[in-house]
């Protein structure tokens, strides 16, 4: 019996009690009371929250690896495979628990104000907590199968929250997209689970797994193979090239939503699971470098298709696209160098863009919400006296995505750029690959800067707009808005220089999940490398600077006085690639949908055929029976009469053969 006083009974009541809400929500529309659906909402967020912090604080105080795993009962059991209700509590799960469980507490308060008389108050409110549930789900879990629960977990829920307005052709085309694509990557992802559950001494709990391949280690190549197709299921849950297409259609769905998945659900479940398989990639460099190479090509992909969208939101989905991009960039070099700097590096990414990300879409939220549903830079602008609250946030978010130094943003992007910086130092064989990644990823954090920039330019400078449809009453958000940004705004402030420059709290901490401590040995035995201290660099710190400064000098030039956009006369084709977004869309409906499309028109065809033959075999008995069904009209004395007529026929050839 698991005790709810220890520290995974906590964090399992934690997890579940988004669950709580989600059927607290549905009762409450049930009952006619859907308009307080936030409440228990809400509730739940923040009591997991606290909770999850508590624990967080209570094992923090330890020094050594920690690992809490509970197992409550068989889920399903098929020949060699068993699968238990198995869940896990270490450094990795907590910091993903408390991140998700703090963030989508404000979202939920900000969606109370933003969704406020929306006809599908309740409905969005219970999809809402149930998609913190399955995010919750997949980060607890032990094993690969309950993982992939909540992974399908939360790609369902994104699907409802995505097309929440069904109605709109757009909204339910987007989350179709999204359905469809990600399910693309799945098929890796369940395929490499089935091989490494095959090369694993058939177990299914994650330190079973990786202490049988340690012990047993499978060729190099089926490693390799088991890593990539792992790799396909964050490619399309993350949003990577060539998957990376649903998630910008995905601003469809409510703007609160679009915070949720891009800052603490869905597109974040990729990098924990390449993280929690951290043992697996240290036995194969060659994964990881492709892990590297598409988080790169990635990142500067999406920030140059941010460059010139004129939706907000869109522009902040490219942005995710890339960041995203650059949490890869840190895993690809796990094996290359230490885990607990590839590793760390990314989650702690991961981490500080949870803030400033939620942060800027709520505050586009809050825009949109001013100007009539408006998202659109060249329909509005010179917010900043309209919106003081809103601008005061949106910038300090913009800075710290941009990576303006002391923020957040900053310390996180300068630990992967060091990375890469010592992947390229450390492995003779790719050093020119890392070295070329170092430089991409430098030039990505100049469009993110420019980019970042000229939306917050565009959209708070120059003379004052609204669009009709504000009616001419665009005013600032309620508090029940701003709340959540400004605490958000805090965290994009200081969380990174509190947990990690000054007190190395997030590393040392994060270095005791056993995945990240095998992770380590495995790297120390395979490569032959001397431990040595992950120390701040002076030297990366400054390239990062520098490519920032240019990039918001740049968008200040340009957009300092706000819209219509400037484009330079030798930039024009340049611009018209980065509106167009390279043309990706179109280049995907001739080569995948319009094929895809005529097969199901063929199949069709042959289905009508089938159907044709099939209603041609079953006509005969039914023109048979037709014939037939005339002689059973029910009056008895027809019936007598047929009797008659049937004996006499019978004695007349009866009496004729005899007669012979």
């Amino acid at each position: 019996m698991l005790d709810p006083s220890t520290p995974i009974g906590m964090a399992l009541i934690a997890a579940v009690l988004p669950l709580a809400g989600a059927v607290l929500a549905g009762l409450l529309a049930c009952v006619r009371l859907g308009r307080f659906a936030h409440l228990p909402a809400i509730l739940s967020f923040a009591s997991a929250s606290v909770i999850s912090a508590v624990v967080l604080a209570g094992v923090a105080e330890g020094h050594d690896s920690l690992s809490i795993s509970t197992d409550l009962g068989t889920w399903f059991s098929v020949g060699r495979l068993n699968v238990s209700f198995a869940f896990l509590l270490d450094p990795l799960s907590l910091i993903m628990l408390a991140t998700v469980t703090f963030i989508a507490t404000f979202i939920a308060v900000f969606s109370a104000g933003y969704m406020h008389g929306d006809p599908g108050y309740a409905r969005y409110f219970s999809i809402m907590s149930l998609f913190v549930f399955a995010m919750c789900l997949l980060v607890m879990s032990n094993n690969f199968f309950m993982l992939l629960a909540g992974w399908e977990g939360v790609g369902l829920c994104s699907y409802l929250l995505v097309g929440y307005y069904y109605a709109k052709p757009s909204a339910a085309a987007a989350a179709r997209k999204a359905f469809l694509v990600t399910r693309l990557g799945d098929v890796g992802l369940v395929l490499g689970i089935f091989l490494l559950w095959q090369v694993g001494g058939y177990e299914t709990n994650f330190d079973a797994i990786f202490a049988h391949i340690a012990q047993y280690p499978p060729a190099s190549g089926t490693i390799t193979t088991i890593c990539l197709l792992l790799f396909c299921g964050a490619i399309g849950k993350s949003a990577q090239l060539p998957l990376y297409v649903w998630l910008p259609d995905a601003m469809e769905g409510p703007t609160p939503v679009s915070a949720l998945i891009h800052a603490a659900t869905m597109v974040t479940a990729g990098v924990f699971l390449l993280a929690r398989c951290a043992p697996l990639f240290v036995l194969s460099p060659e994964a990881g470098l492709i892990v590297a190479c598409i988080g790169g090509a990635t990142a500067l992909l999406a920030g140059f298709l941010a460059l010139a969208q004129n939706d907000l939101k869109r522009v902040l989905a490219y942005s995710t696209v890339s960041q995203l991009g650059f949490m890869f960039l840190a895993l690809g070099c796990n094996g290359v160098i230490s885990p607990k700097v590839a590793v760390v590096a990314a989650m702690f990414h991961l981490f500080t863009h949870a803030f400033f990300k939620a942060l800027l879409f709520l505050g586009s939220g809050s825009v949109m919400h001013a100007m009539g549903n408006v998202i659109d830079m060249r329909k509005f602008g010179g917010l900043r006296k309209l919106m003081p609250w809103t601008h005061a946030t949106f910038v300090i978010g913009s800075a710290a995505l941009a990576g303006v130094p002391l923020l957040s943003g900053f310390w996180s992007k300068d630990q992967i750029l060091h990375g890469l910086l010592e992947a390229g130092e450390s492995h003779a064989k790719y050093h020119t690959m890392y070295f070329g990644l170092f430089a991409v990823a430098l030039a990505t954090a100049c469009l993110t800067a420019f980019y970042t920039f000229r939306a917050y330019f565009l959209t708070f400078w120059g003379n004052e707009r609204t669009p009709p449809e504000a009616h001419g009453h665009a005013h600032e958000s309620p508090a029940i808005m701003l709340v959540p940004l400004v605490v958000l705004a805090a965290g994009a402030l200081f969380v990174g220089v509190l947990v990690d420059p000054l007190t190395h709290w997030f590393g040392h901490f994060l270095e005791r999940s056993p995945s990240i401590t095998e992770a380590h040995t495995g790297y120390l035995a395979h490569s032959n490398m001397i431990e040595k201290p992950h120390e701040f660099s002076w030297f990366v710190a400054g390239l990062s600077t520098l490519a920032v400064a240019v990039g918001i000098g740049g968008a200040t030039a340009l957009y300092r006085r706000g819209g219509p956009e400037k484009v330079p006369p030798a930039l024009k084709g340049l611009y018209s690639l980065s509106l167009n977004k390279l043309y990706v869309d179109e280049t995907y409906g001739i080569a995948v949908v319009k094929p895809a499309e005529m097969l199901a028109t063929t199949g069709r065809q042959f289905d009508g055929f089938l159907d044709a033959i099939t209603r041609l075999i079953t006509y005969l008995p039914r023109l048979i029976a037709a014939l037939l069904r005339p002689l059973h009209n029910g009056l008895v004395q027809f019936y007598a009469l047929g009797m008659v007529l049937g004996l006499a026929v019978f004695l007349t050839v009866v009496v004729f053969r005899s007669a012979r």
